[in-house]
């Protein structure tokens, strides 16, 4: 089985990913509350192999949203846990859109139905990333029911900013065809 998902807009950072362990790792006090995180951070780059193992699903791997070295965030991602993938990919690209955003990918997840909206920023400040995903998640809490948690967060440690590879490409929009509408 090759890697078929178009992740090229993702931008993830192949030096280190993490591993879903299904046992406690390590303990994280934040924010007067324990976090009991499951994934372990392997030092080891990314490989097809690795890739292939995941979407045959004899893995879990994630990546890492932010870029800590540089202190940047490539994406802000809604992880879409409702009931309806296709009323929330509908009324989220029309708030997109209205926000000036054109370039944004729904992938599939491991639990059927299950979405993550990447919305491809692009070299933004981890605080103004914080910052942009909560203003867009309340304007759209305005359309439909929250169903859906916005990253990267401040109301996470820093290590619980990642989210699995995902595994198909639900749908896509690249912002050419809607740009002449803005």
């Amino acid at each position: 089985m090759n890697f078929s998902v178009d992740t090229s807009m993702i931008k993830i950072n192949k030096n280190y990913y993490f591993e879903y362990k299904g046992k406690i790792i390590n303990k994280i006090i934040y924010k007067g509350r324990t976090f009991f995180d499951k994934y372990e951070k392997i030092e080891k780059s990314i490989t097809f192999t690795l890739i292939n193992e995941h979407l045959e699903r004899k893995k879990t791997i994630a990546h890492d949203l932010i870029n800590h070295k540089r202190g940047i965030v490539e994406n802000i991602v809604f992880d879409y846990n409702g009931r309806d993938p296709e009323k929330f990919w509908n009324r989220a690209s029309l708030v997109l859109r209205e926000e000036g955003f054109l370039n944004f990918t729904a992938y599939n997840s491991k639990t059927p139905g299950h979405l993550h909206l990447y919305i491809h920023k692009g070299h933004t400040t981890l605080n103004e990333a914080i910052r942009l995903g909560k203003a867009l998640s309340m304007k759209l809490a305005t359309k439909i029911p929250k169903q859906w948690r916005v990253f990267p967060t401040d109301d996470l440690p820093l290590e619980f900013n990642i989210l699995n590879l995902p595994y198909e490409v639900f749908k896509k929009e690249r912002g050419a065809s809607w740009a002449k509408h803005m």
